[in-house]
């Protein structure tokens, strides 16, 4: 059952919608390199597509009816857009869920430190990264300090042209033989993934560190930062620069994030093209996937449920078992990303059943690792009403498992939404490179799972 090439059958016109979308992706990648900035970035859009904060309208008291729009922001790290359906509420809703938190550096509490007239931030790596894979490259910093008098500050360093960028150091090869006898997993340990920051002093003062007092006063010159806000600040460190068009053909996308904002931007793109839907139609972005989904901001909180509850109470009655109901009559599309064969390293992929490049949005069936451990499993019944969604809308798409079963796997967001009875499958974009600072993309696949969402979205019966 080999899936065709999806570049061998598209129209110059289609060729020319399909360049409009990527290059909208791109431009989101750029502008939402956390979890905080995609909420932000999504939250705009959204609004200027006549979506409204459903905490106003629960506020005011305020009925809602079929086509309103409405959001939840979650701490502003999460968020959940719905489109009233013209069905009962209690019927079901159509959901998109992808995750916008990925792979990178955290830093520290008390991060900042000089050694030997050296200044570095200290870092705590999130997700599943190859460490090595971090040093040598430019990367920039992106946070949000909250100051005691309640005050926020948004600082982000190192993506502008002009501005500076940060770097992790490496050994250099004329002394590192023993280093290259270390497994990979440790020839960068964790405690070793520090940013280096400055390293020129200040020409007078009584500080013994005065290249840290350098930084410092650079901080406070700029952002008005004092060395105690780093206790309530969250920093990130990401790569710094722009999405770009990879290969001669500029077939593909390489960026920073992509894992899983290439299905959060596609989602939200269909979600906000959406008009007058039969179901209820819903999109939701989530922080926390990366570390287990766990927190106030994963998806394994009652946040979800709460605003469903929310909902439920402007479009019918207030009723716990009505959205229970509601959730559980659900369909899903967990919007998460796969692993795209790779002729260089083959031997990880069994090649019927893994997903290649150009050849659409992907259907795991079962994720989890080895004996589908921590998997949902989709029901057969649900995959053919998908299947008949996509062939209706002719949607290009294949089905992978990730990597051969004794090699590994991974997890989504899909599990902890199955717990809620509803039926739902994994869907997205394969990568190349996935959890690397830069992964790439298919703009193919990047198109035809926009293509895919928008038809669930609205066919999904």
């Amino acid at each position: 059952m080999e899936r065709n090439n999806m570049w061998k059958q598209y129209s110059e016109v289609q060729i020319n919608e399909l360049e409009k979308v990527n290059s909208r992706y791109r431009e989101c990648l750029d502008a939402g390199k956390t979890e905080r900035e995609c909420v932000k970035l999504s939250i705009s859009m959204a609004e200027k597509h006549g979506y409204k904060n459903l905490e106003d309208c629960v506020a005011e008291g305020t009925k809602l009816n079929p086509g309103d729009k409405v959001y939840v922001n979650n701490m502003g790290k999460s968020l959940v857009l719905f489109q009233v359906g013209k069905r009962p509420l209690v019927e079901g809703m159509n959901i998109l869920g992808a995750h916008i938190d990925s792979p990178r550096l955290d830093i520290k509490q008390n991060p900042l430190y000089e050694d030997n007239e050296l200044a570095y931030l200290d870092t705590h790596y999130y997700g599943g990264v190859k460490k090595y894979q971090w040093a040598t490259i430019p990367l920039a910093l992106h946070g949000t300090v909250a100051k005691k008098d309640g005050s926020v500050i948004d600082i982000v360093i190192g993506e502008k042209d002009d501005d500076p960028i940060l770097m992790i150091t490496d050994l250099l090869i004329h002394l590192s033989a023993s280093q290259l006898e270390k497994k990979a997993s440790v020839v960068i340990e964790g405690e070793g993934l520090d940013v280096l920051v400055g390293s020129r002093p200040l020409k007078e003062g009584e500080e013994k560190d005065l290249v840290k007092a350098s930084i410092l006063n650079y901080l406070k010159d700029n952002f008005d930062m004092e060395e105690e806000d780093f206790l309530s600040a969250e920093f990130e460190v990401v790569p710094a620069g722009k999405a770009r068009e990879c290969g001669l053909d500029r077939s593909m996308i390489a960026a920073y994030g992509q894992d899983d904002r290439v299905c959060a931007f596609t989602s939200l793109f269909a979600m906000l093209e959406v008009e007058n839907p039969e179901r209820t139609s819903c999109c939701i972005l989530v922080d926390k996937e990366e570390i287990g989904s766990m927190g106030a901001t994963g998806m394994q909180s009652r946040f979800f449920k709460i605003a469903v509850g929310e909902l439920m109470a402007l479009t019918d009655t207030e009723s716990a078992l009505k959205t229970e109901k509601a959730i559980r009559n659900s369909y899903m599309l967990s919007s998460d990303v796969s692993a795209a064969y790779d002729p260089l390293y083959s031997e990880a992929f069994e090649k019927k059943n893994t997903a290649y490049f150009g050849r659409g949005i992907v259907l795991n069936k079962y994720t989890g690792s080895r004996g589908k451990n921590g998997s949902s499993d989709a029901n057969a019944e649900y995959i053919a009403k998908i299947r008949k969604v996509f062939d209706d809308n002719k949607v290009g798409f294949q089905t992978a498992e990730m990597g051969k079963v004794d090699f590994g796997g991974g997890g989504t967001i899909a599990y902890i939404m199955a717990n809620y009875g509803m039926n739902v499958i994994d869907s997205g974009v394969a990568l190349l490179s996935m959890h690397a600072p830069w992964e790439v993309a298919s703009k193919a696949d990047v198109y035809e799972s926009y293509k895919a969402y928008k038809a669930f979205l609205n066919d999904m019966e």
